[in-house]
């Protein structure tokens, strides 16, 4: 409910806001993992939002404990499908570095007077590539990704070994592929003693299969139960499916959000009711409390505040093109009549107050709590300002 809630106002809010709630309710619990103090967490950043046109918007789908890149295979002769034997991981080589035929750098003169020895410095680049390609493969990995190039030698290798690679992949999805698989981006071979080494348990991914499937007008690479055989990996994707680029930028902001509220409401395990409920029975308790306990001047700054919490329902009111004043002291008698339910909030497509915690129009809590705290905290530090320097434009002459 907190979910549709956040997407009532976009573009998912009309038809298809109870299907992507429950998607995003889905991901944020598929990536549940245990914090240092005993407490759950749902990190977002294990979450990937992928974006392919074509089909309804209906058709998104979500691939729990998998991870899908935008990437193909980089040669035709590769396998589509690549699985552990006996239900073993795989093992998953992510790098940013070039895999090309090893070049001497800019400046670098060789004076050459046998013909021979041109023949040798050639063979000895394809050799110095061919022992990169060795060490990789000797570590087991059966994926190869990188964010750079592969040209055709290194191709060869990889294809004679039954490798599955992928080259000018996008970093930040690799470095995102990386935490889910428990590996990390290797940026260079080079070790601490001047040799060229992978360490296979700390840089190497794992996960239980990868396949390549065709989703839309491209390809994608699928990783299935990254978290298999470590337990610092784990990681959801949701393809969007949508018409066109527009559609799935909107859909893309409008899921984020629902995933915002939901990772919020299932860490505090709390709600509130929405549509300015909580802020008209904050606002009649702080008149209630100013006008009972204070006889100083603390109750203006009391009443003040709580006149402050008035404009986010007449803000709602506002933007649903209905009488803002009305509808607010309706409301407000709502909450201050015997009896009453704190849960009275704005119906904005009827113009009318109702029990908006039964409507299923509901916030975190800890959102609402903070919103205060830091709207509060900027109006202290507003009014802390007693003087104020103004520079003025340098005068001619001066």
């Amino acid at each position: 409910q907190a979910a549709q809630t956040s997407m009532s106002s976009k573009i998912l809010g009309n038809f298809e806001s109870e299907f992507f709630a429950r998607l995003a309710v889905d991901a944020v619990k598929s990536v549940e993992t245990t914090g240092s103090d005993g407490k759950l967490r749902y990190p977002l950043s294990a979450i990937h939002i992928l974006k392919a046109h074509g089909q309804s918007a209906m058709a998104s789908q979500l691939l729990a404990g998998g991870f899908a890149l935008s990437a193909a295979r980089a040669a035709q002769g590769m396998p589509t499908e690549v699985e552990g034997k006996d239900g073993e991981s795989i093992k998953i080589c992510l790098l940013d570095m070039n895999l090309q035929r090893h070049r001497m750098g800019q400046g670098i003169t060789l004076q050459v007077t046998d013909p021979k020895e041109v023949e040798r410095i050639k063979k000895r680049e394809m050799d110095i590539t061919k022992e990169k390609i060795a060490m990789i493969l000797a570590t087991g990995a059966k994926v190869v990704l990188t964010t750079k190039g592969m040209d055709d030698i290194c191709l060869k290798y990889f294809i004679e070994a039954g490798a599955l690679c992928a080259r000018r992949c996008n970093r930040d999805d690799l470095q995102r592929l990386a935490k889910a698989t428990g590996g990390s981006l290797i940026t260079t071979l080079a070790d601490l003693e001047g040799d060229e080494s992978i360490d296979a348990d700390t840089q190497l991914g794992t996960c239980r299969a990868v396949q390549e499937i065709r989703v839309g007008d491209g390809e994608m690479l699928q990783f299935l139960d990254c978290n298999m055989g470590t337990s610092k990996g784990g990681a959801s994707t949701i393809v969007l499916r949508g018409a066109n680029e527009y559609m799935l930028d909107e859909m893309d902001r409008a899921l984020h959000d629902a995933l915002c509220v939901v990772k919020r409401m299932m860490e505090s395990k709390s709600l509130v009711a929405g549509g300015g409920a909580v802020e008209v029975a904050l606002s009649n308790y702080l008149q209630d409390y100013a006008r009972s306990t204070t006889s100083t001047r603390e109750q203006l700054a009391l009443e003040e505040f709580a006149q402050a919490l008035l404009v986010i329902p007449k803000t709602l009111a506002v933007n649903a093109a209905k009488d803002a004043t009305e509808l607010t002291a309706k409301l407000r008698a709502a909450h201050a009549a015997e009896g009453s339910n704190h849960n009275m909030g704005l119906d904005l497509i009827e113009g009318v107050v109702r029990d908006n915690l039964k409507a299923g129009v509901v916030e975190p809590a800890i959102s609402k709590i903070k919103s205060l705290r830091f709207a509060t905290e900027a109006a202290i530090t507003i009014l802390r300002i007693d003087d104020r320097i103004t520079i003025l434009e340098q005068q001619p002459g001066y």
